[in-house]
C-alpha cells in the first residue's frame, strides 16, 4: 500500500483552498463578518465533500450556515470551473467549534494564571509573627 496522502486527501486540500478563495470573494454579499474554512474531508470515491468552517461572531453562525447551504450549488459550479475533475463532489458545510473551544480554553488558562499569580503574591507577603510556646527559646 502506498503511504502518504491519497488522491482523495490531495483533492480535499485543493477543495479547501478553492472554497476559501471563493468565499473570500463572495462573502461580502452575505454580510457575514469573517468566515474561515478550517478543513475539508472528501470521501474516497470523491462524491461528497464535507467542508468545516468557523465564524468570528458566533451570533452569525445560523446566518452563515443558511447562506452556505444556499450557495453550495454555486460554489460547486465554480469548483468545476477551477478544478480538473471528472465529477465535482457534492458540498456540505459543517460548523467547526474548535476555534471557539480554543478561545474558551485560553480564557480558562488565563484565569488560572491570574489566580496563581495572586496566590504567589499573597505567599510573598510578610507573614504575621508566629507565636511561640512559653519557654521555647525561638
Amino acid at each position: 500500500m502506498a503511504q502518504g496522502f491519497g488522491r482523495h486527501q490531495r483533492v480535499a486540500e485543493q477543495i479547501r483552498r478553492e472554497i476559501a478563495d471563493l468565499l473570500r470573494e463572495e462573502i461580502r454579499q452575505a454580510n457575514i463578518s469573517l468566515l474561515t474554512v478550517t478543513d475539508c474531508e472528501v470521501t474516497r470515491d470523491l462524491s461528497y465533500a464535507k467542508i468545516f468552517y468557523s465564524v468570528l461572531n458566533i451570533d452569525e453562525r445560523d446566518r452563515a450556515q443558511a447562506w452556505l447551504d444556499g450557495a453550495a450549488g454555486f460554489l460547486r459550479t465554480e469548483l468545476a470551473h477551477r478544478m480538473r475533475l471528472r465529477s465535482v463532489p457534492r458540498l456540505s458545510f459543517v460548523f467547526d467549534p474548535s476555534i471557539e473551544r480554543g478561545m474558551q480554553m485560553d480564557a480558562l488558562i488565563s484565569a488560572v494564571r491570574r489566580q496563581d499569580e495572586a496566590h504567589e503574591e499573597g505567599a510573598d507577603a510578610p507573614d504575621a509573627p508566629t507565636q511561640t510556646k512559653a519557654g521555647d527559646p525561638s
